[in-house]
């Protein structure tokens, strides 16, 4: 490949038409090292005067960046001197004996006019496809992430999308079959939401499940033209009129066929389990639906619970405290507390007994109201109460406290197992059981209030020691008859305040004081979720973790440090938990028992299933009749079962791509040779597609990942309107409202930003960048004009050979040929910044 080829494939080829960049291309050889000594070899195969050369440049945008060839116009005094003496004007009376440059290449690239135009012709006369069909190497499959169909595209989409044709342009000029189809996510609440929300609330009740899918399904389409037709104006070359959709039958039906080979190799399962419930969207969310934002603040309270038996191992050890002992424990989550079900300790930690002396009067850290409820609470008995809690933090709940605690015995959390305490709100007898490694004494007391019904390590202590699933809270995140005078209260809010009023009424409040920390919140509505323990679908990860391991290490991770960021999730996750109660998705084909609510899944129910969303759609689940939907051997048994209600994630959606796509269309392969998307897809698309492919083949679904950071502004600060400093695509492109301010900089600017940012890290974008990158574009155009206009009759008979050139001209293309080498590895190695950096060098 020559260097201008290299030096240009970044940024669209609006640049030049195909002639033109096959002249700029052979015009390699002429980039020396400064502008100032520029030569080319002409057709009589001598050399002009380098001094010749020299005028050229330093005429160019005197003469022939104007006005094509001509040479610079007369003065005017002697112009009317010559016409009043009647002398004829002979322009070119000396045109013929100088060799001046030409070309219909112009210096403004005039983009908002000229870019479309070029973009209709790739598109018309299908270059493409095309270019793809008439090279000969092996193929390249590139396999997009899908964004998300519900709104306009923002930075972070065009960065990504102009990385992938980067690399595809890069690979067609390697003579490979580059296949690219581009694709969408179509299924999920944003879009459901976006729907509802363009609804009254009279419609809204009205509002039948299929009519609200056609509803989803029309929004969806409507929005994924608008989006192809933006990534289009950014130059993106791409299958653009076979596309894929996850809500088109095809892709949902293999989707289906991903969940039956999960399912028959015994990965899905339906359990009563903790998973993230999001109160505001109603449904069960997946991790990768998850963000936590700085700032939030729990209410955190350190309660005691009364200690009334222990087993004989340690009564010995407890019995001189007994009748005054309690057990401490911290939470930031006091609503859970009428689900409690134990205390856990760790067997490995250091615990004693503190016996409680009065207030220190050094406590200015505590106001009144807490000094009195701290006095109540540990000095309600005749004598000085003792506390359980970890040796190491004794000094710390001093200080936190206000109070002297004085340590009267230790011994290892193992001792406490068995112990029986009053549960605070309902009076029952509960035990203190062994946790694991996650009870530390870097916060709290040491000693976990355990909810199995609201927490994940709760739920495996719990299963450990068969304690009562816990869960008194209903969809809307609202207190449930079984949570007694709590019920009706919202959890998050009066429920949370209530269940602490409560416990300082009963004494058992130590402190009650606001806690700030990262707390997870639903991505889309931006409100905080909860832990809830509801029937649902789950993938189990622990099934197949070790070969999803062993698979990443074999994965090519492009920067080298993103295979620790997706080791540390994938060996870190819980069970996935796939269904969703919503109604806009793809359903999880399981029919249930109307007595015994037992579900129907088996390979003939799901293939019977297979077959008819692959003609007629996922919308066929809501309309037909079960009888219809069972498979033949089943229709007589049809009134003992209903069809359920639930959708699967979409992130299965997405994470099903390889089988949709791959595993289906000509010309692609599986696994692909590249996926490209943000660092934030390490626990979104990059591991649900990894976990899909490993339950179902065994194999990655990838031979190579590249991340890139986000985009932020030029100060280094997230974007966002409150701010105003979002710099939108579009605008970039097509200008705004106030063309001083926001000027019309065509998809080439933005491309060529795009190539000149070390993308491995966040990256910056804004007005002043964005001049500068002009500039240099500017520039570009200037060099190749330059280059193009001296070889505008230059034909092959005129080379001349290498050995007949001088030393000085071979020595030109031996550094040549070191800025090609060193070009042509920055592009295997996807360093397209370090490429930029060199043209900059050259300029």
């Amino acid at each position: 490949m020559d260097a201008a080829m290299l030096l240009t494939s970044s940024v669209s080829s609006s640049l030049l038409t195909s002639t033109e960049a096959k002249m700029a291309a052979r015009a390699s050889s002429c980039l020396v090292f400064s502008q100032g000594t520029c030569f080319s070899i002409r057709k009589a195969a001598s050399f002009r005067p380098i001094l010749l050369a020299r005028r050229f440049s330093t005429d160019f945008t005197e003469g022939c960046l104007g006005s094509g060839s001509k040479r610079r116009a007369r003065g005017p005094a002697m112009a009317a001197k010559k016409a009043a003496e009647g002398e004829k004007q002979d322009e070119g009376r000396y045109k013929h004996t100088v060799d001046l440059p030409k070309t219909t290449f112009g210096l403004r690239a005039n983009a908002v006019v000229r870019e479309p135009e070029i973009q209709k012709m790739w598109e018309d006369n299908q270059v493409f496809k095309r270019m793809v069909d008439g090279n000969t190497g092996g193929n390249f499959v590139l396999h997009d992430g899908p964004p998300y169909a519900n709104g306009n595209l923002h930075m972070g989409h065009a960065l990504n999308k102009i990385l992938k044709d980067i690399i595809n342009r890069y690979k067609l000029l390697q003579n490979y079959k580059v296949h690219f189809v581009p694709g969408w996510d179509c299924h999920g609440l944003p879009i459901e939401l976006k729907v509802l929300q363009s609804m009254d609330k009279d419609a809204r009740k009205e509002l039948t499940p299929l009519r609200l899918r056609e509803k989803a399904a029309k929004f969806a389409k409507e929005t994924v033209n608008i989006q192809m037709k933006s990534f289009k104006r950014y130059g993106v070359w791409a299958d653009w009129s076979n596309p894929y959709l996850t809500l088109s039958p095809e892709y949902e039906a293999a989707q289906i066929e991903v969940f039956s080979q999960m399912a028959m190799q015994g990965y899905i399962y339906r359990g009563r389990k903790p998973v993230h419930w999001s109160p505001s969207s109603r449904t069960a969310l997946a991790e990768a639906e998850l963000e936590y934002p700085e700032g939030h603040v729990s209410t955190s309270i350190y309660a005691i619970f009364k200690i009334i038996s222990a087993p004989p191992a340690s009564y010995g050890l407890l019995e001189e405290f007994l009748s005054d002992l309690c057990l401490a424990i911290w939470t930031t989550t006091p609503w859970t507390i009428p689900a409690n079900a134990a205390v856990a300790v760790n067997p490995k930690l250091l615990y004693g007994v503190a016996e409680v002396h009065s207030i220190l009067k050094d406590t200015a850290v505590l106001s009144k109201e807490k000094q009195a409820n701290l006095k109540r609470a540990l000095e309600s008995g005749q004598t000085k109460p003792f506390v359980i809690v970890a040796s190491e933090l004794v000094s710390m709940l001093e200080s936190k406290w206000g109070v002297k605690l004085v340590v009267k015995k230790t011994f290892h959390g193992s001792a406490l197992e068995n112990c029986r305490y009053l549960h605070p709100v309902n009076g029952k007898e509960c035990p203190v059981v062994l946790g694991g490694d996650y009870i530390t004494t870097q916060s709290g007391t040491g000693l976990v209030h355990t909810a199995p019904g609201h927490g994940q390590e709760d739920y495996a202590t719990g299963l450990k020691y068969g304690l009562p699933i816990l869960s008194p809270v209903d969809d809307e995140g609202k207190f449930t008859e079984e949570a007694g005078q709590f019920s009706g209260l919202d959890v998050l809010g009066s429920g949370n305040a209530a269940v602490v009023k409560y416990l300082d009424e009963q004494l058992s409040l130590i402190l009650e004081e606001p806690y700030k920390h990262k707390y997870p919140y639903d991505w889309r509505t931006k409100k905080p979720t909860i832990f809830r323990a509801t029937e649902q679908w789950f993938a189990s990860v622990d099934g197949f973790r070790q070969t999803a391991m062993d698979a990443i290490n074999e994965v090519n991770w492009i920067p080298a440090q993103a295979v620790n960021r997706i080791i540390a999730m994938t060996s870190s996750r819980s069970d996935w938990c796939i269904s969703r109660q919503r109604t806009w998705g793809v359903p999880i084909p399981v029919f249930y028992h109307v007595h015994s609510k037992e579900p129907l899944i088996t390979v003939e129910t799901i293939a019977h299933i297979k077959a008819i969303v692959s003609n007629k759609g996922s919308d066929a689940w809501w309309y037909m009749s079960t009888e219809e939907l069972l498979p033949h051997k089943y229709r007589n048994k049809a009134s003992d079962y209903q069809k359920g209600t639930d959708t699967m994630d979409v992130w299965f959606d997405s994470g099903s791509s390889w089988a949709a796509v791959l595993g289906k269309r000509d010309g692609l392969s599986f696994p692909a040779d590249l996926y490209l998307e943000g660092t934030d897809q390490h626990r979104g698309w990059f591991q649900s597609s990894l976990l899909t492919s490993i339950a179902s083949t065994g194999k990655a679904p990838y031979s190579c990942v590249i991340t890139h950071g986000f985009v932020l502004d030029e100060k280094g600060l997230k974007m966002s309107k409150s701010l105003g400093n979002v710099v939108d695509p579009e605008i970039v492109i097509t200008g705004g409202k106030n063309t001083k301010n926001e000027p019309a900089y065509g998809a080439d600017v933005l491309r060529l930003w795009v190539s000149s940012v070390d993308y491995a890290g966040d990256v910056m974008i804004g007005p002043q960048i964005l001049r500068q990158m002009s500039d240099i574009y500017r520039k570009l155009r200037g060099t190749l004009r330059f280059l193009l206009s001296n070889l505008h009759d230059w034909k092959i008979v005129s080379a001349v050979s290498y050995s007949d050139l001088p030393k000085i001209d071979k020595y030109a293309l031996f550094q040549l040929q070191n800025i090609v080498n060193a070009i042509r590895d920055s592009y295997e190695n996807c360093q397209f910044y370090k490429i930029f950096q060199r043209y900059k060098q050259l300029h």
